[in-house]
């Protein structure tokens, strides 16, 4: 373990200790306290700009998007962003991060022991952790009668959240294994474990990761985890943004069909700078992406796909078809792919100006204080 790594474990540990003592302290419920009726707050109010208070709980029907980096993630949630109703926001990378380090606690045993005998039962963490969450969800980003997170990887622990957040639902994208490696190499996303420089490698991680993905989504069942195809979102968008609204219980609107419309504006879409596909998601919906893989794997790796990538089957890809037929998008969409192609100076000029927007509004909210105003409210 890197020093680098150690010091943010130990800080997101003391700020999980120091939510526990803080909300002992302060619990109405402190002269009684006992560790088996630990009283951490189950609300959060925020209160948006139009002064209209929201107040959230865990029993909320919060909505966790989730899957390989490069898989669709960010543009499926900037389209479910453009709903007035939803609001999901950039990565917040810390959730992830706190479920990987309670993983990694209960996963020794020795470390699991010291935690228990520090009073650091399952039901703390449990209660401390999702207060955290809840926290960081509801206060990431503008109110929104919806709350959603995008974090790729929390769907590695959907179970887990699935407890904490019982009327919680999950997305789980799902994007050729071929295409998500080759887009993860030539845009040299950095994901720890794969080596940018071996095909194989990457791609028998990729179906490590979807198999684990893919069987977290099975135990929390259909009522409550989705798997939503990238391919079959950008060829028949909105075929899948009613299904998507239907099992998340949203009622319809257009403009999840026009995100590019809504992008950096106030209550709209959200964007980072510093996330890999802030490019190309200003753009609307289109199919430019789907096959650029084809051609540029090493003919060993394509000889033996099923071998490599079985997942690739499991979820209805065919691993000898190069390219694989995906289907024919929508008329609409065709029209986007070919404004996307024949203007790309246009839109390379268009992301320019959206990340610099992106850095102004970076360096105003750090100059000043948040426009929200918030408390935390009891059980």
């Amino acid at each position: 373990m890197t020093r680098q790594l150690r010091k943010g474990l130990y800080y997101v540990f003391g700020i999980l200790a120091f939510t526990v003592l803080l909300y002992r302290l302060h619990s109405p419920c402190n002269d009684d306290f006992s560790r088996s009726a630990l009283m951490v707050p189950r609300q959060t109010v925020v209160r948006g700009n139009d002064m209209k208070q929201y107040v959230y709980d865990r029993d909320m029907p919060i909505i966790f998007v989730g899957g390989m980096p490069r898989s669709g993630t960010t543009l499926f949630r900037v389209m479910l962003d453009a709903h007035p109703d939803v609001r999901c926001g950039e990565e917040t990378r810390v959730i992830p991060r706190i479920l990987q380090m309670r993983y990694t606690w209960l996963k020794s045993h020795n470390e699991a022991t010291r935690l228990e005998e520090a009073g650091l039962s399952g039901e703390v963490l449990d209660s401390a952790i999702s207060a955290f969450i809840l926290e960081v969800i509801a206060k990431h980003g503008e109110p929104a009668p919806r709350l959603c997170n995008k974090d790729p990887f929390t769907l590695k622990s959907a179970v887990y959240l699935g407890k904490l957040f019982p009327n919680s639902k999950f997305i789980l994208m799902v994007r050729d294994g071929r295409a998500v490696v080759h887009s993860i190499i030539t845009r040299k996303v950095t994901i720890s474990g794969f080596d940018l420089t071996n095909y194989q490698q990457c791609l028998t991680k990729w179906n490590s990761i979807m198999m684990n993905m893919h069987q977290q989504c099975k135990e929390v069942g259909p009522s409550r985890c989705m798997h939503v195809y990238y391919e079959q979102l950008v060829l028949h968008p909105r075929i899948w943004m009613e299904k998507v609204l239907r099992f998340l219980g949203v009622p319809w609107n257009d403009s999840v069909l026009h995100h590019e419309g809504f992008i950096n504006k106030p209550g709209g879409v959200s964007l980072s700078k510093v996330e890999k596909s802030t490019d190309q998601v200003i753009k609307p919906v289109n199919v430019e992406a789907l096959s650029k893989w084809v051609g540029h794997l090493p003919a060993d790796l394509v000889e033996h796909m099923s071998e490599t990538a079985p997942m690739l089957e499991v979820f209805g890809y065919d691993p000898r078809a190069n390219p694989p037929n995906y289907g024919v998008p929508d008329s609409f969409v065709a029209d986007n792919t070919k404004d996307v192609v024949e203007n790309k100076e246009l839109w390379r000029n268009m992301a320019q100006e959206v990340l610099q927007s992106s850095k102004k509004k970076e360096q105003s909210s750090s100059l000043s204080s948040s426009s929200l105003s918030t408390r935390t409210v009891g059980s």
